[in-house]
């Protein structure tokens, strides 16, 4: 049964890592008991290698589940630290993968991004973040840096996924910047559709103003391609 709900996700994540962690601390706290107990049992080929199998694999688990809610935790620390510092603005989730990375080089960031990131964009233009309670900025970019934003699609394993592809022109130089949002929710990875789009529009709405505002050359309107219908086109044939 899909779960529904952050909390249950957390809560799942949460158990497997609290049993992961008590098999582990079992096995390294009473090494004779369980000795006696492996002794106890019917010889298997294997069972040493089993059990130190086992182990690692509760180990690792346990390992992620714990890296994963830090992450999380640090993506909302983040975030409030954000809201708070910049009512006005937007506060979006970012994940790190290969073409972010080589063009944020291209923009000359020598920071190392993690895994999960947050994106502020308010009057003044993007900027990216990383930390936690206090938020350090790794890219700064003006709105009129950007030339245009647009959504597109990346391959991610089996599936694509939708990012927003920010042209930067700076120094001479115009480089694309596919950013690709996530979801905060333990056990989620990229971003709904219906969160995604809402947040290319505030983007695209913040550029705009502030083009405006600067008596800059606005970026064109892109309306949305008209679906037509099969009860359409069977109306149109009579």
């Amino acid at each position: 049964m899909p779960l529904t709900s952050s909390r249950q996700r957390a809560a799942l994540i949460l158990v497997v890592a609290c049993a992961a962690a008590l098999v582990v601390g079992v096995l390294a706290a009473m090494p004779p008991k369980v000795d006696r107990l492996v002794a106890l049992l019917p010889p298997v080929p294997g069972t040493a290698a089993g059990l130190a199998f086992l182990a690692l694999c509760a180990l690792a688990v346990a390992i992620a589940a714990l890296r994963r809610l830090a992450t999380v935790a640090a993506c909302r620390n983040r975030r409030a630290a954000l809201e708070q510092a910049s009512p006005h603005g937007a506060v979006a989730c970012g994940i790190r993968h290969g073409a972010l990375t080589a063009a944020l080089a291209e923009l000359g960031v020598t920071a190392r991004v993690p895994s999960r990131f947050s994106v502020l964009a308010d009057r003044a233009g993007l900027s990216f973040w990383t930390g936690g309670r206090r938020p350090r900025r790794v890219l700064g970019v003006r709105w009129s840096e950007v030339r245009s934003i647009r959504s597109d699609r990346l391959v991610a394993g089996a599936s694509t996924v939708p990012v927003v592809v920010l042209r930067i022109r700076r120094d001479g130089a115009s480089v694309e910047v596919p950013v690709l949002l996530g979801a905060e929710r333990p056990g989620a990875f990229a971003l709904g559709d219906a969160d995604f789009y809402a947040t290319v529009r505030t983007w695209k709405a913040e550029h705009r103003a502030a083009l405006a505002a600067e008596g800059l050359e606005l970026p064109p309107l892109t309306a949305p391609i008209p679906v037509i219908t099969s009860a359409q086109l069977v109306g149109a044939g009579r």
